[in-house]
């Protein structure tokens, strides 16, 4: 079934996606609520353009002659949403083929081409009809351009966003069903209820989980008809990459599967120019990567059962020999390689061969050396079986998502037990080779158990199919064909074969040096794994509103922690000598024992070799793990006398003389994640390591930690040159995925920065010998460049109570003597960033053996972990009651003032208040009024509480009234239960306290500046408005008052600048007529007087500013409830004043 693609560009641009009877339709929106802009305005921008609504409907309830059609026709499907540089693309499948027959009426469809259209813009509304190369390697980055005018197609300088994108998923490398699903094996598929379920496929392998996610919990939220008719309707897609291909065996069996990976432990490889010279390097400890380990194989055994490793790396070549040490270490260790009892018999679910593929065909044989390892896996082969079940009568047609119908039964009649892992360094060649011998003898077990027998022909279709197998994924990663396929494709080796694998090498090389890391941006993209990208937010607009409260409840999702963290610097003048001290004076000092047993220990070493020209050019780890040993033996012996768990290395880098290491106690080691490590050279322009930083990034449960150690340029006045390294470091330096420094949470920087203090030798050993460390310190290089904004911009640094850790006599505790007589300075310095972290010491440790002083600092970093489970608990809660109160939400909308997001996320902060306003909601326009009452009697408002809610103050919210026992305390409103309406308090002498909306301090000043003969009728206006404006309603819309408008206001305030009024006297009382003619007389109460005594001194403060001018008429309610261009004064309006009783 065909789909139509169809768009609308008035009033609203939209894009509707229309199956036979319904249509999924899409409209971009621009507006921002409250929920997403709270942070800066790039990040609310950013957010606001990827916004869209979403909408699921019948074609009876679209308006279809608003749109045109794009495509009639060709539409397979859409992968989902993208925001690309602040623009939304949806992109659509528009070419697919039938590749593939698994069983009846199970298809499998291969994606020949794709298409993007933007939501937001129509200058990008041509479509990509170049012809893709699918197995070119000219992959540019994701984008390059960005388009302010109508682009012209043909234009060969400019590109669309998503061509990039556009070229990888019409590769002929994507697959997709509609028919069953693709992420499961047929064994696990028997049993399920329903041929194809979104709910539970494998995210793992679906290649286009981050753009359809969004659309996904769309569906989630649909009613169960609207869900199923959206199933059905074929418009969402689900694709895996890879190869997909059938050849035809005995129906319903699937013969022995094998998985491939890479080898599971934590290590990288550098390019290189020259094939098989690129270094390898395992990252992280044995015992930080052994969790990881068991954890990825424990899911492996749950899926498949009994794993058999097979291992194809060489024993010869030194990189690979250490990554076959470590896999063996870890098959070790692993709890799936203990024996068990299994029903009698002894069991191990992880076992481990070894089959090194060059040694074993390097002989006269050749490859075909490589059938030797069916000696090792045979036993295993056997007693892994396969899958084979006799299908039900499959001669009806059942029609997709037809429950009925969907019922995969079958009598089950041998299941597979277990798997084999196979491996090499890149799992391409070698282990397809592999592979196709494990798939041929599960084909010979399978047809021996039916008595059956096959032609040559059946053979060679089978190495043709696994040679096309490695052809195609060797695309996918390597950018050319697999090696050895002419062998696999035809059982000899030939010259022709062998030429172009050497043709095939040399290709590998340029695209892994040059053309690679534009190909991994671009996968990066597809997956959302960059770092300054978000994913297309579906506005519904519920979700918003969902964010929002997520985000205000995040307690109850959440629990709070806070992990210590001892930080440590130290150059060691390249001494080696070191690794033989005691370090616990500096690694296990004697504080605080709250700062004692650090979560994380981070150590920083400079000049760990002597910077020598020989060494400045390489990295030699010899004395970096010799200094991990150290330590290590360090902690882990001061852990054990203070009954402590062990720390174990998570990462370590070098970079020449500059090194970092990571401990972690093993305690912790689960909530750690996405740990990575960088390094950027600043010496000799960047050429040589002598200089440079090192740099170590980790997830910390909700947290990114960042740890840099740098070791800037040296010399006295080069403080300049120290300001570029760091802007060099800081700038340069990245992790994966193009993350900064910057990018983090919590930053750390330690190191030896080099900065001196700007004073002579002489008069900094006098400040050092009377310890005036303040006056040293306001000469520090370091202080005074972050101080002028110069480097280490928004970085702080603890108060430094330490002497200057450069320059000693090796040894000793004396500064230099040497003929150079270098000024002593902190070189050493520990600075942070990130409001997470608090810095709890700073000092120095007494070791002697370098000619500086190890510095270290500790620190607490509040962190929280998230209950997955119980945020999206809540979300759905919240999700559901809102839609309850706002209703659904329509993405067809045709009127452009019409958006349901101008009501959304504007809810009262308290149930008394109006909703907050909003561009299209003004709630003091809208009748709105305060319920806002006292809590009884006893209480009225506390006049010294600011009128800006938003000031900070000790002031709570009521007063108890003065005839209240205790009168002097006061209460929070927000502490209130019983909250009665309230009559103000009789005093002893009969008259009454202010009414609620009586401003005294508003009182207070238009006394002070009308004088005494204006108190009367000050107060007469303000009893007479209170009265008025009980009885009235709300005026729909106000005038603006005319506040400075009357003559009379310049004329008064010029007479007291001038001192012609007179100084206001004491309050008095009075008598106030009400609106109902009673009369009452009033006293203030007697703490005004101090008050009284401030304002009489600011009206006749000769030397103050002016005062604003007051009126002194008295202020009239109009009788029609608006305010008339005469009142004078804001609290005419009824609409700002809360509700109060009739006198």
């Amino acid at each position: 079934m065909s789909l139509r693609l169809l768009l609308r560009e008035h009033p609203q641009r939209a894009l509707a996606v229309l199956a036979d009877s319904h249509a999924l339709i899409f409209r971009h929106s621009l507006s921002i609520t409250s929920a997403d802009s709270s942070g800066n305005n790039e990040t609310s921008a950013r957010s606001s353009a990827s916004r869209c609504m979403v909408e699921f409907t019948a074609h009876k309830d679209v308006e279809l002659t608003d749109y045109r059609v794009i495509r009639a026709s060709g539409v397979h499907g859409t992968l989902g949403l993208i925001n690309i540089n602040a623009d939304v693309f949806l992109c659509v499948i528009s070419g697919a083929v039938r590749v593939a027959t698994v069983r009846p009426n199970e298809t499998v469809q291969r994606i020949l081409s794709v298409d993007f259209y933007c939501l937001n813009r129509d200058d990008l509304d041509y479509d990509l009809y170049q012809e893709i190369d699918p197995y070119s390697v000219d992959y540019g980055p994701p984008y390059r351009h960005e388009h302010t005018h109508r682009v012209d197609p043909h234009d060969p300088a400019l590109e669309h966003p998503c061509s990039e994108l556009k070229k990888i998923l019409s590769g002929g490398t994507f697959y997709y069903s509609l028919t069953f699903d693709l992420t499961n094996r047929l064994q696990n598929r028997l049993s399920e209820q329903s041929a194809f379920d979104i709910d539970n496929l494998d995210e793992d392998f679906l290649w286009n989980f981050y753009m359809i996610d969004p659309l996904v919990n769309f569906r989630s939220r649909l009613a169960a008809n609207e869900k199923e008719l959206l199933d059905s309707s074929r418009i969402l897609t689900f694709a895996i990459r890879g190869f997909v291909s059938t050849i035809t065996v005995p129906s319903s069996s699937s013969p022995i599967k094998g998985i491939r990976g890479s080898i599971p432990i934590f290590w990288e490889q550098a390019t290189g120019l020259l094939p098989g010279q690129q270094k390898i390097q395992v990252t992280r400890s044995s015992e930080a990567t052994q969790p990881a380990f068991d954890k990825h194989f424990e899911s492996l055994e749950a899926d498949y059962g009994t794993i058999h490793i097979l291992n194809l790396l060489s024993e010869s070549k030194p990189g690979e020999a250490e990554l076959t040490a470590r896999y063996s270490y870890h098959v070790l260790h692993s709890p799936l390689n203990q024996i068990v009892d299994a029903g009698g018999t002894s069991e191990n679910r992880l076992i481990e061969s070894r089959f090194d593929f060059h040694a074993e065909t390097r002989g006269p044989a050749g490859y075909e050396a490589a059938s030797m390892v069916r000696r090792l896996i045979q036993d295993c082969a056997d007693g892994f079986a396969y899958f084979l079940c006799e299908n039900m009568d499959s001669s009806i047609p059942r029609l997709l998502y037809d429950e009925k119908a969907a019922q995969v039964g079958g009598a089950v009649i041998l299941r597979q037990e277990g798997i084999f892992r196979t491996n090499c360094l890149d799992c391409l060649d070698r282990t397809n080779l592999i592979q196709t011998i494990i798939s041929q003898m599960g084909l010979e077990k399978l047809l021996q158990h039916r008595n059956e027998h096959t032609t040559s022909e059946f053979w060679v279709r089978h190495s043709s199919l696994w040679a096309d197998n490695g052809d195609a994924l060797s695309k996918i990663y390597a950018g050319t064909g697999a090696l050895k396929s002419s062998f696999t494709r035809h059982g000899k080796m030939s010259l022709a074969g062998a030429i172009a694998d050497a043709r095939k090498s040399a290709t590998r090389v340029y695209i892994n040096n040059f053309a690679d890391k534009g190909r991994q941006n671009t996968i990066d993209m597809l997956l959302g794994r960059l770092m300054d990208q978000s994913p297309v937010h579906l506005y519904d607009p519920i979700t918003d509103y969902v964010s929002a409260e997520l985000k205000r409840r995040f307690n109850e999702y959440s629990t709070p922690d806070t992990v210590r963290i001892w930080v440590g610097t130290f150059n060691l003048n390249g001494r080696g000598s070191g690794v033989n001290e005691d370090l616990a004076a500096w690694l296990w000092p004697d504080i605080n024992r709250l700062q004692q047993h650090p979560g994380i220990v981070a150590v920083g070493f400079q000049e760990i070799v002597e910077l020598s020209p020989q060494q400045i050019m390489s990295t030699d780890p010899v004395r970096r793990q010799a200094w991990e040993s150290a330590v290590r033996r360090t902690l882990n012996d001061s852990a054990r006398k203070h009954s402590s768990e062990k720390y174990i290395l998570l990462r370590s880098g070098q970079l020449v003389g500059a090194a970092l290491m990571i401990f972690v106690k093993a305690a912790i080691l689960h909530k750690i994640k996405n740990v990575e490590g960088s390094v950027k050279k600043t010496g000799m322009s960047g050429m040589a390591g002598n200089k440079g930083a090192v740099a170590i990034r980790m997830d910390y449960a909700n947290a990114r930690i960042c740890f840099v150690t740098a070791h800037l340029a040296a010399g006295f006045a080069n403080y300049e040159e120290r300001n570029r390294d760091y802007r060099t470091i800081s700038n340069g330096l990245r992790f994966q995925r193009n993350r900064s420094i910057e990018d983090h949470d919590a930053i750390i920087w330690l190191g030896d920065f080099n900065y001196r203090v700007g004073l002579s030798d002489e008069r900094a050993r006098q400040l050092i010998k009377a310890g005036d460390l303040d006056t040293l310190y306001q000469n520090d290089q370091l202080n005074l460049q972050m101080v002028a904004g110069h480097t280490f911009p928004f970085y702080s640094e603890s108060r430094i109570t330490f002497m200057p850790t450069y320059k000693y006599n090796n040894g000793t505790d004396d500064y230099d003597t040497s003929e150079k007589a270098r000024i002593p300075a902190w070189c050493d310095r520990i600075l942070r960033k990130g409001e997470i972290l608090k810095q709890i010491n700073y000092t120095t440790a007494p070791l002697s053996f370098s000619d500086h002083r190890p510095v270290y600092a500790t620190f607490h970093c509040a962190v929280s972990a998230v209950d997955e489970v119980r945020k999206e608990s809540l979300s759905r809660e919240i999700y559901a009651k809102r839609r309850s109160e706002v209703g659904d939400t329509t993405a067809n909308a045709r009127n452009d003032d019409f958006d349901d997001e101008g009501s959304i996320g504007y809810d009262s902060i308290a149930p008394e208040l109006p909703p907050a306003s909003s561009d299209r909601r003004k709630w003091w326009l809208d009748n709105a009024r305060s319920n806002l009452k006292a809590p009884d009697e006893r209480y009225v408002l506390n006049v010294d509480r600011p009128q800006n809610p938003f000031t900070t103050t000790n002031e709570l919210d009521w007063r108890a009234s003065k005839m209240t026992p205790g009168g002097s305390n006061a209460l929070r409103y927000d502490k209130l239960k019983d909250q009665n309406s309230y009559m103000p308090s009789p005093i002893s002498n009969g008259s009454q306290l202010l009414p609620l909306d009586t401003d005294r301090h508003s009182l207070k000043r238009e006394v002070a500046l009308r004088g005494p003969n204006s108190r009367s009728s000050s107060q007469s206006s303000v009893m007479s408005m209170s009265s008025n404006v009980a009885r009235k309603a709300a005026p729909p819309i106000p005038k603006k008052p005319a506040l400075l408008s009357d003559r009379q206001h310049s004329q008064e305030s010029r007479e007291n600048e001038d001192g012609k009024s007179t100084s206001p006297g004491p309050l008095s009382g009075g008598q106030t007529t009400f609106g109902d003619g009673a009369k009452t007389s009033f006293s203030p109460p007697r703490q005004w007087t101090k008050h009284q005594d401030i304002f009489r001194q600011q009206a006749t403060e000769p030397d103050g500013p002016p005062l604003p001018p007051r009126s002194s008429g008295a202020i009239v309610a109009a009788p029609n409830g608006l305010m008339d261009d005469d009142n004078e004064g804001a609290s005419a309006i009824p609409s700002l004043q809360p509700m109060r009783r009739q006198g």
